[in-house]
Formats: C-alpha cells, sequence, structure tokens
C-alpha cells in the first residue's frame, strides 16, 4: 500500500483512503477493505443501525472519522463534504486511486476543500453547477441523493430491483413522500431500484428535504461500493388498496395558497381532495374577473384529471382583496353530491371484493392482466347513454354503478377508481369532445378508452394499453 495525504473535511471532519495494490480501469475490483475496524469511534455503539456501515466505511478506507476520536454519527454533512466523498469514490473506480481523478482539478490554495472534487465530477458529466451555492450548507437528503446516484455507472452498480420499485412507486403505497414535483426525484428512486436505499420507514419514506446525518450518508456510501451491504425492500405490492373514502385515493398534495402553473394547481388541488374538501381558497392580490376565470378554467381542468371524485364544475366567489373561493360540484343537485360520492366508491370496493374472492384477479397477476379484468367487467356492466344532457348523471362514474349507463366521464371515472383501487398509477386525459384514462401498468404508460371499447356488440380491446402513438391517431389532445 502506498500512502496518501489526510484531507480535511468540513466541520473537522477526514477521510483515510487506501488504493488496492493492482488498480483497474473502470473496475469495482478497486473498492477494497483494507483496513480492520476495532473500535476506532468513541460514538459508535454496537447496537447502532448504522454499526456494520460506518465500521465499513473505515475499513474501505473512506474515513477515519473526526479529529477527537467520533464519527460523529448523528451530526449533519454538507453539500461539499458528500461531494467530496463521492469524488474520491468515483475517482477509486476510474483509476484505482482516490485522488487522481482530482489532481487536474486541483484549484487555488485556500479554496473549500470539496471544490477539485466537485470540479471532478463535473468534468465526469456526473454533476452540473446546481450545487455551487450550497457547498457550505447541510445536504438534503434529495441532494445527497442527486450526488451520489450518478456517482458509479449503470455497470456498476446495477439496478437490481428496477421492476418492483417501479411498481411499488406506481401503486403510491410506497416511498409517497417522493413525487415528480420532488427535488431530484429520479435520483432518489435510482437509490432504491439498486439497492443503496431502502428508506426510513416501513413504507419506504425518504423524507427528502430532511437534512441527512453521517450516519446515514455511511450507509449509502459503503452499499455502493459493497455489494454484500445492498438492501432488498420486503414490500408486498400485489394486494388492492386499503382505503375508507375516495380522499384516500389521492397522494396528498401541498396547499399553495397562488398557484401559478398547473403542477402548482395540481398540489392544492390534491390538498383539497386527500382532506376530503370541495373547496379551495387561494389568494390573488389585484385579481380581475377576466383572470379569475382563467385560474376557474385551469382548475377544471385539473381536476377533470381526477374525474373518478365525481367533480365535474366549479363555481366562484371573489372579493375585493383578491381572495377567490372555489367550489368544485357537478352539474346536477349539489346536495345530493356527496351521496353518490358515498354509493360510488362503496359499489366500486364491493366489486373489486368480488373479483378477487372469484379469483378472476389473484396477487399473481400483472397491473396489466388486473386492468384488463376492469375494462372488461366496465364493458359488461355498462352501456353508453346517447341521450344524456349536459345536467345528466352519466357524467359521473355514480351513474354506471347504479343505473349501468354512462358517457365518457362516467366510464373513464369508474375505470380509474377501480384502477386506483388496485394501487395502480393513472388519470384522465381529455381533449374538447371526449375523455379517456392514461395509466402505468407495469412500468408502462398507456392509454385506455373504455367508452371506445364497449362502442359495439362486443368488447374492442384495441382501446386498451394503446401506446400514446396508437392513442394520438385515435384521438388527439
Amino acid at each position: 500500500m502506498k500512502k496518501v495525504r489526510i484531507f480535511s473535511l468540513l466541520l473537522a471532519a477526514s477521510l483515510l483512503l487506501t488504493v488496492p495494490v493492482l488498480a483497474a480501469p473502470d473496475s469495482t475490483e478497486n473498492f477494497v477493505r483494507g483496513k480492520t475496524y476495532e473500535g476506532q469511534f468513541s460514538d459508535l455503539p454496537a447496537d447502532s443501525v448504522f454499526y456494520g456501515n460506518v465500521a465499513a466505511l473505515y475499513e474501505y478506507g473512506l474515513s477515519v472519522g473526526k479529529g477527537d476520536g467520533t464519527y460523529g454519527l448523528n451530526e449533519s454533512m454538507t453539500v461539499g463534504q458528500v461531494v467530496i466523498f463521492a469524488g474520491r469514490i468515483r475517482s477509486l473506480y476510474r483509476t484505482g486511486d482516490p485522488e487522481a481523478g482530482t489532481a487536474a482539478c486541483a484549484g487555488e490554495e485556500g479554496q473549500p476543500a470539496a471544490i477539485p472534487y466537485l470540479r471532478y465530477l463535473q468534468s465526469e458529466g456526473a454533476l452540473g453547477d446546481e450545487l455551487d451555492p450550497f457547498l457550505t450548507q447541510p445536504a438534503t437528503r434529495a441532494q445527497a441523493a442527486h450526488v451520489l446516484a450518478r456517482t458509479l455507472p449503470e455497470e456498476a452498480l446495477p439496478a437490481v430491483h428496477d421492476d418492483l420499485i417501479t411498481q411499488a412507486y406506481a401503486t403510491r403505497r410506497f416511498i409517497t413522500d417522493v413525487t415528480e414535483y420532488t427535488p431530484y426525484y429520479q435520483d432518489i428512486l435510482s437509490l432504491y431500484r439498486r439497492g443503496i436505499s431502502l428508506g426510513v420507514d416501513e413504507t419506504g419514506s425518504f423524507l427528502p428535504d430532511a437534512p441527512i446525518s453521517r450516519g446515514a450518508v455511511a450507509a449509502l456510501l459503503t452499499r455502493m461500493v459493497d455489494p454484500s451491504l445492498r438492501v432488498t425492500p420486503l414490500w408486498d405490492i400485489s394486494e388492492p388498496v386499503s382505503a375508507a373514502t375516495l380522499a384516500d385515493l389521492v397522494v396528498p398534495g401541498t396547499y399553495i395558497v397562488s398557484p401559478t402553473h398547473d403542477a402548482e394547481m395540481d398540489e392544492s388541488i390534491r390538498y383539497m381532495l386527500s382532506s376530503g374538501q370541495n373547496t379551495l381558497s387561494l389568494q390573488y392580490p389585484g385579481l380581475s374577473a377576466v383572470d379569475a376565470r382563467k385560474i376557474m378554467t385551469q382548475a377544471l381542468a385539473v381536476i377533470k384529471g381526477y374525474c373518478e371524485q365525481g367533480y365535474n364544475s366549479v363555481s366562484c366567489s371573489l372579493s375585493t382583496s383578491g381572495s377567490m373561493t372555489l367550489v368544485f360540484s357537478a352539474i346536477l343537485a349539489e346536495d345530493q353530491l356527496e351521496a353518490y360520492r358515498e354509493e360510488t366508491f362503496a359499489t366500486a370496493v364491493a366489486v373489486r371484493d368480488q373479483l378477487w374472492q372469484s379469483g378472476e384477479i389473484t396477487s399473481a397477476m400483472t397491473e396489466t392482466e388486473k386492468a384488463r379484468v376492469y375494462y372488461t367487467w366496465i364493458c359488461d356492466n355498462c352501456v353508453y347513454d346517447h341521450s344524456a344532457g349536459e345536467q345528466s348523471l352519466s357524467h359521473i362514474p355514480y351513474s354506471l354503478f347504479h343505473y349501468g349507463t354512462a358517457v365518457c366521464d362516467g366510464y373513464t371515472g369508474a375505470y380509474n377508481l377501480f384502477l386506483k383501487l388496485e394501487g395502480i398509477d393513472c388519470t384522465a386525459l381529455s381533449n374538447d369532445s371526449h375523455i379517456w384514462t392514461v395509466a402505468t401498468l407495469d412500468g408502462v404508460q398507456v392509454h385506455i378508452d373504455t367508452t371506445w371499447g364497449d362502442s359495439g356488440s362486443t368488447i374492442d380491446y384495441r382501446y386498451f394499453a394503446m401506446t400514446p402513438e396508437q392513442s394520438w391517431r385515435e384521438h388527439t389532445w
């Protein structure tokens, strides 16, 4: 072994790296335990959940802890410190030397210790400049995921749990605090796919905005370099979702008082729906009646994506101060809507339970197979209501379950309700004259049109699981 220098990390943490005698380029064989942990860290109890990881971090030569003989298990780690670890792991993999990669990236004397490692990762295309302003700040768990998920290539860190994580995430029963609006959400999911993270609880919550501790970073780092330390989620994704109300089927959103675009409006509407409410208060100082109408149109377009909830109209009250209150309903007697919604949900649950009990749906089936069973059920148990007017009940899923008649938004609302009861991620997509389902089945986005599938004397499965290109040829949007 040749000696390498000891570099100080911010907050008095230090790293000591050992180099394999025979290094291979771009090889995981360069990750070697060259030391033995014998209680070097005074603050690492044997019963710590991170004991094996911190010990391994020492044995791989990735850390000698702090100058006072502790590791700092529960202390936060800065973005820069995460970058240093990542830069050294990448250099060790690429060259067999943890410092060789950064040698050409050394900057001015007195610069932050993380800069050469940051520039090295940037030169490798692993990072951009998005984290440059945050090097001295405590890293959030999402920021740490962003750095670490890009440290090693796929061949060094394969996505061994790709299918499981895709399905678990799509059901919205696992990793529920991560959405497409979460910073670096793809990097977070990558850590689960590669066996680097299990989250912090039985549902795999990641806590993306929380600061990450040095113990948690040790776990992620050592799983990257040691396959024996990688983790496998023991999640059962086969059973249908347990939900008591329509509100339980909505992924909770964040209340945004003045949403400016569709994604923010979606957050506020999901906040409302998941709370079991149909009223949303917003604030836009100086709002004109014309602008209020635009906001109403935007909100109505968003809530149509949740047509299983039974809302298809919106009214608004506007104050001179710019406070507006949106009330979502359906184009029918408002005082009956909640009863319609309750019956819709109860009937859908009863149908789902019957299909499971009869064996028509089983835990061995794929999402696509389950979705096809519900497609068949819808077509077998409903007829298109050609006489429906604008205020017909056929525009909400209640009519399909209660009367066996519906038009496209009733068909789609009922079908999406079934899918969500199975934990299948779906939404509704519409154009000026039609609405249908967009779902993620077994990790693939497909379009499903139950209305057109039920348009003839027999069920037409051409409209089940269409590709987006096939769907576009049938109905543009």
